[in-house]
């Protein structure tokens, strides 16, 4: 099943457009369009991974709400904690 194609002009700087005839002269791609397009294809990739991770840290969140205070606690103590855990580590 093909994907239907829309061009678009877009301006790369220096570096990038290097980058991108490079990986078609080493034979990696074939054209330019190619290595736009797996470019892309990472970043789809990595936004969908960066919103699942913030959907899991705001339910984190929620959970850590709704089980209540932790109560008063001062700086000394938690350092304490801190220090006791590290050596038992």
């Amino acid at each position: 099943m093909a994907t239907k194609s829309e061009k678009l002009s877009l301006a790369f700087t220096a570096e990038h457009a290097a980058a991108i005839r490079e990986a078609v002269e080493s034979g990696d791609y074939a054209t330019s369009s190619e290595v736009v397009r797996e470019a892309m294809r990472l970043w789809t990739e990595r936004q969908a991974q960066k919103r699942a991770a913030m959907e899991r840290l705001g339910k984190l969140w929620d959970e850590g709400i709704a089980s209540g205070s932790a109560g008063v606690m001062d700086i000394g103590s938690v350092i304490e904690r801190a220090k006791k855990r590290q050596k038992e580590g």
